[in-house]
């Protein structure tokens, strides 16, 4: 017997499969794996679903709302000098169509700078509203993922999730146990 022989034997002998020329002893099954539950959850349904979430969008279109008159104001004001120097600057004075025309670029520039710090003041906001769900939601999932038995839940766009059953599905779940916590908080 050569030295590669010895040891497929010998490894055959370890791994209880016997040696050659003996029959086979049939494998011992496996003991069942511990099935590990994964589920996920679409934030931005539960965002737009959730009676929280609905109204936080409603907040923010009141407020995008406001924003928008503000800047329909400014924009009528411009619009207004614009026609104020197209019609009248070519019989004002050098140094009168001049001052409107600075006047004219600053109202200009400073339009441009409220229109930037009211978007980025409504994306803050929007941001903020969507931590204090997403903080509301995350003790109920931690919750939820205890008593159901789940070992993960993801967030499905952030977890890049490439295929996910339905039933794996807990979004409607979650948002049903927030509306309802959210309801109770509301009575007391």
């Amino acid at each position: 017997m050569n030295v590669l022989t010895g040891l497929v034997v010998g490894l055959a002998m370890i791994l209880g499969a016997g040696v050659p020329g003996t029959a086979a002893q049939p494998a011992a099954p496996a003991p069942p794996a511990a099935t590990s539950r994964i589920a996920f959850i679409d934030v931005q349904r539960v965002l737009a679903r959730s009676a929280a979430g609905v109204a936080a969008r409603e907040q923010l279109e009141r407020e995008k709302t406001a924003m928008q008159k503000e800047m329909d104001g400014k924009r009528q004001e411009l619009e207004k000098l614009r026609d104020e120097l197209e019609k009248k600057g070519p019989l004002m004075s050098v140094d009168a169509r001049r001052e409107k025309q600075e006047q004219f670029d600053r109202k200009r520039r400073d339009a441009a700078r409220l229109a930037d710090d009211l978007q980025k003041e409504l994306e803050k906001k929007e941001q903020q509203l969507l931590q204090r769900v997403l903080q509301e939601i995350s003790g109920i999932i931690e919750r939820f993922g205890k008593e159901r038995g789940y070992h993960l839940i993801v967030e499905r766009r952030g977890a890049v999730v490439l295929y996910a059953a339905a039933e794996a599905d807990l979004t409607d779940e979650i948002i049903r146990v927030y509306d309802q916590q959210a309801s109770t908080k509301g009575k007391k």
